[in-house]
C-alpha cells in the first residue's frame, strides 16, 4: 500500500477551499468526543452489518439527537456521493482532527474501514475515560482548595481586623509572626487582587503563545519535572503514541509514514520533537528501537519490548499491548492521585488555618501583663 504524504501536507489549504461550501453557522461549533465516540461505533457496528456507507450515513443522521450532528452526517454524506473520498468529506467539515481523517484515509485504501473505526471508537472512549477519571479525582481538593481560600480571605479581611483592634487598644509590642500577619490582613485585598490579576495574564500568556515552539518546549519541559504528575502525563502522550502507531503498522503502513501521520496527532511537544529524529534515523537505516534511545521521554522498557518486536517483526501487535500496558499504569495512577492530593490538602489547610490563629492568639496570653501594665 502507497500514501501519498503530499495529500496530507496540503490538508490544511484543502481543508479551507472545503470549509467556505458550508454553513458557518451550523459549523460554529465543535463536536464532543462522546458524540464522535457514539458516531465511530455506531457507523463501524453498521458497516459490518453490511449495510452501505451512504444509507449508514442516513441512519446515523436520523438518530442524530443535535442540528450540529445531523447536518455534519448528511454533509459527508453529500460529499462521498459526489465522489470525494470519505477522508476528502471529514475535512470538509472542519469537525475532525488530523489523527481521525488520516486514519480514515488509510482504512479506506487498504480495505480495512470497519477495523479502523473500531481503533478511533476504542480512542475516545479511552480518552473519555481518562478524563472522567481525573475530573472526578479532582473535583474535591479542587473544591476543597476553592473553600480554603474563601476561608482565608474572610479571615484576612474580617477575623484578623477584629483582632488587631484589640491589640491597639494595649499598645504593647506584638510577636513578629502577628506582625506579619497583620500587615497581610492590611493589604489582603490588594494582593488577592494581584494574585487573580497574575492568574488572568498567565491564562492569556498561555493561549498567545501556545502555539511557538520555544514556548511549548519550555512549558512541556516544566511539566515533565512536577512530581508524580509529570511521569503522569509522559505515559499519556507515550500512550497515545503507540496506540497510533498500532492502528497504522497493522495497517501495514510504512514505518517512515506512520511517524509522520502519529507526529501530526499527539500534540505533546517532546514526542513530536523527537518524532523529526526518529524519522531521519530511521530513513538511514537505523533501527526503531535504537533511535528511541536518544530520547527520554521515552521509558527503557518500552523500547527493549520494541526492540524485541522488530526481531520478529511483530511491531504492531507489541504496539497493541504497550498501549494495553500504559492505560493499566494511566488508570491506576490516576486513582492514586486522590489518594495523595486529599492528606496534602489537609496538611496545607492545617498550616494556614494553624498559622493565623496562633499568630492571632499568642498576644492573648500576655494579655494579663498587659493590663496591669
Amino acid at each position: 500500500m502507497g500514501i501519498d504524504l503530499a495529500k496530507y501536507k496540503n490538508a490544511s489549504t484543502d481543508k479551507k477551499e472545503f470549509s467556505f461550501e458550508i454553513k458557518s453557522a451550523n459549523f460554529a461549533k465543535k463536536l464532543s468526543d462522546k458524540k464522535k465516540e457514539v458516531f465511530y461505533r455506531e457507523l463501524g457496528m453498521l458497516l459490518k452489518s453490511g449495510v452501505d456507507f451512504k444509507k449508514a450515513l442516513e441512519i446515523l443522521s436520523h438518530q442524530a439527537k443535535s442540528k450540529l450532528e445531523q447536518s455534519i452526517i448528511l454533509d459527508i454524506k453529500e460529499k462521498v456521493v459526489s465522489g470525494k473520498s470519505i477522508c476528502e468529506a471529514m475535512i470538509s467539515t472542519n469537525q475532525f482532527s488530523a489523527y481521525e481523517y488520516y486514519s480514515i484515509q488509510i482504512g479506506e485504501e487498504t480495505r480495512k474501514l470497519e477495523e479502523v473505526l473500531a481503533e478511533l471508537q476504542k480512542f475516545f472512549n479511552r480518552k473519555i475515560q481518562m478524563r472522567r477519571q481525573i475530573i472526578s479525582v479532582l473535583t474535591y481538593p479542587s473544591i476543597v482548595m476553592l473553600v480554603t481560600i474563601s476561608v482565608l480571605y474572610f479571615m484576612l479581611n474580617k477575623v484578623v481586623p477584629m483582632f488587631s483592634s484589640v491589640f491597639k487598644q494595649f499598645g504593647s509590642e506584638l510577636p513578629k509572626s502577628t506582625q506579619m500577619i497583620i500587615r497581610i490582613s492590611n493589604h489582603s485585598g490588594a494582593i488577592f487582587l494581584c494574585l487573580f490579576i497574575f492568574i488572568i495574564g498567565l491564562i492569556a500568556f498561555h493561549y498567545v503563545f501556545k502555539e511557538k515552539e520555544a514556548y511549548r518546549d519550555f512549558t512541556s519541559k516544566m511539566v515533565l519535572k512536577i512530581p508524580y504528575f509529570g511521569n503522569l502525563i509522559r505515559k499519556i502522550y507515550v500512550s497515545r503514541f503507540c496506540q497510533s502507531m498500532n492502528l497504522l503498522t497493522s495497517s501495514k503502513t510504512s514505518l517512515i509514514t506512520s511517524l509522520s501521520l502519529t507526529s501530526k496527532m499527539i500534540g505533546f511537544y517532546p514526542i513530536e520533537k523527537s518524532i523529526e529524529s526518529i524519522k531521519a534515523d530511521v530513513t538511514k537505516g537505523v533501527s526503531l528501537s535504537d533511535s528511541l534511545k536518544k530520547h527520554s521521554v521515552y521509558e527503557n522498557k518500552m523500547i527493549s519490548m520494541i526492540e524485541v518486536a522488530e526481531q520478529v517483526n511483530q511491531l504492531d501487535v507489541m504496539f497493541e499491548r504497550l498501549t494495553e500496558q500504559y492505560n493499566e499504569e494511566i488508570n491506576h495512577q490516576t486513582k492514586m492521585i486522590g489518594v495523595i492530593l486529599e492528606p496534602m490538602i489537609i496538611i496545607f489547610i492545617g498550616v494556614i488555618v494553624g498559622v493565623i490563629m496562633v499568630s492571632m492568639y499568642a498576644p492573648m496570653f500576655d494579655l494579663s501583663k498587659i493590663i496591669k501594665n
